[in-house]
Formats: C-alpha cells, sequence, structure tokens
C-alpha cells in the first residue's frame, strides 16, 4: 500500500466530502500508473458511493452503485463550475483543463551557451556566454506530462493546417519534448503559467544537441555551429528554411527528407494527439 497520503481541507465555499468513486480493474496495481487508466484490453468498472459520516466527523464510505453516464455528466459539469472564466491573450491557441497551446512570435533573445564539448572552430560560443540571437516562430504545447516545443514556418498566428517543424533549441528532444533536466517545473496548467514555461525554454542554459537533433536541420555544420554562426554575425532573423519539417531525419522514425504535405505533421494533429 502507498505510504503516502492526501489531506483536504474544505476551502471559503463551505465543500464537504459527500461521495466516492471506486475504480475495479482486472489489472495488477503493480502494472498500474498513480492516478491512471487501465492499459490495453483491461475490463474495468467503477462504483459510486455516498460518504457518511460518524458523530466525529470522520468519514465511511456507504454501499453504492454502479457509475453511469449520468453520474459522469453531473460532476463534470460540477467539476466545470469550478474553474474561474478568463479571457484568452491572442497568442493562445488552445485553454483546457489537461492543455495550454499558444504561439511564440519570432524574437531576437538572449541565448544562454554553456556547451560541454565545442568544436574547436567556433568564433562566439567556444566558452560559457549569454548572446543575443534570432529565434524563429514557436509553437509550444504544455500537458500534464511535459512541454511540446516546435518551430513554425512563418511569424504568424498558426491555424489547424500550419505545417510544424523541428525546434532549433539545443535542449529539445527529437521528439518535440523539452529535456527538463534541473529545470523547475510550473505546478500549474494554466495561462498565467506561460511566463514559467517560456522561462523554463528560453531561459536555461544549452549544454549540447540532443541525439538526432543534427538531422533534423538542412546544410552544414550542425545546430551547434548554425548558433555560432548567427550569435558572430550578430543576425536578427532565424533561417527558418534550414529546418526541416517536424519528424523528417529524425531517429528511429523512418522518415525521408522528402516527406510530402499529404503525411506532414500540422498544429491540428498534435493538439488531436493531446500528449507530449
Amino acid at each position: 500500500m502507498s505510504d503516502h497520503s492526501t489531506h483536504f481541507e474544505a476551502s471559503g465555499g463551505g465543500l464537504v466530502l459527500t461521495n466516492a468513486i471506486l475504480l475495479y480493474t482486472n489489472q495488477a496495481p503493480r502494472y498500474l500508473k498513480p492516478y491512471g487508466t487501465a492499459q490495453g484490453d483491461t475490463t474495468a468498472f467503477a462504483s459510486i458511493h455516498a460518504v457518511e459520516h460518524d458523530g466525529d466527523g470522520r468519514p465511511t464510505i456507504a454501499v453504492g452503485s454502479p457509475l453511469t453516464r449520468a453520474h459522469l455528466r453531473q460532476w463534470s459539469q460540477a467539476l466545470g463550475r469550478t474553474a474561474q472564466p478568463e479571457l484568452l491573450p491572442e497568442h493562445v491557441l488552445v485553454a483546457h483543463p489537461d492543455m495550454l497551446a499558444w504561439w511564440v512570435p519570432a524574437e531576437v533573445r538572449p541565448a544562454y551557451f554553456a556547451l560541454s564539448d565545442p568544436p574547436a572552430d567556433l568564433h562566439a560560443l567556444a566558452a560559457r556566454t549569454t548572446l543575443p540571437v534570432p529565434y524563429p516562430p514557436h509553437l509550444l504545447i504544455a500537458t500534464r506530462h511535459g512541454l511540446g516545443v516546435y518551430a513554425l514556418p512563418v511569424n504568424e498566428r498558426p491555424g489547424a493546417e500550419t505545417p510544424v517543424l523541428h525546434s532549433p533549441i539545443l535542449n529539445v528532444f527529437v521528439d518535440g519534448r523539452l529535456c527538463w533536466g534541473n529545470i523547475p517545473k510550473p505546478r500549474a496548467l494554466s495561462i498565467a503559467s506561460i511566463p514559467a514555461y517560456e522561462s523554463a525554454l528560453f531561459d536555461s542554459w544549452s549544454t549540447h544537441p540532443n541525439i538526432g537533433q543534427d538531422r533534423t536541420i538542412r546544410g552544414k555544420g550542425g545546430l551547434v555551429r548554425l548558433w555560432d554562426d548567427l550569435a558572430a554575425r550578430g543576425a536578427r532573423r532565424f533561417p527558418v528554411s534550414r529546418l526541416k519539417p517536424f519528424g523528417a531525419g529524425a531517429a528511429g522514425q523512418g522518415i525521408g527528407p522528402r516527406r510530402t504535405a499529404a503525411c506532414a505533421v500540422t498544429v491540428g494533429r498534435l493538439i488531436a494527439r493531446g500528449r507530449v
């Protein structure tokens, strides 16, 4: 049995423990993730129970009944009413309890480089340094599982059919996930957390390309030399034409450089996938 507990305190709204939902599965507990769903062909059942309180206020789960879709609708509506309405900034694409997606315009901003094994012929990034460099526009998708980071081909608000490109930022895996390392993770998935997510991406130190990243750009030299060139000459615009479509050339994906429009990964496809 887990050795942790959850403590609940009634808020100013007078919340009290009234019901409990119990979940049953034929899958052994060791194969289940905490608070996650069962995998594969697992059979599942759920029951809903009233919670009774004794004279001292101690709760007891009473006899229950099978959980129905009507129960789910009722409680989903009640839970939804606890979320405060908020106006969406123009750069936000999706604001959902399980996903936040927004785009970041192209910009020259400070970049932090501390390369662990810099090539000998670098001009600007041979030593630990902070220099202004141009970033391409980006699509960021935050979920409960992490942060997805993708470059965009044009500097405008993307639509569902906008294709996405591999991000050139060094601490991003080829599958688009941010490599958190020791970067503090935002605790909430909300619009108010957007600055914290962007800081985790743009204000952290870049030490090396992740495996396969050099195959996500066109031309010679690799990502480190590309950033070195941009920093050394004080470039004001990132050469987006150097970036390959997302998935093209990535390790283990078997996608060639002539990726067709029919199979291109788009903003809509990433959002529909729902998981970073």
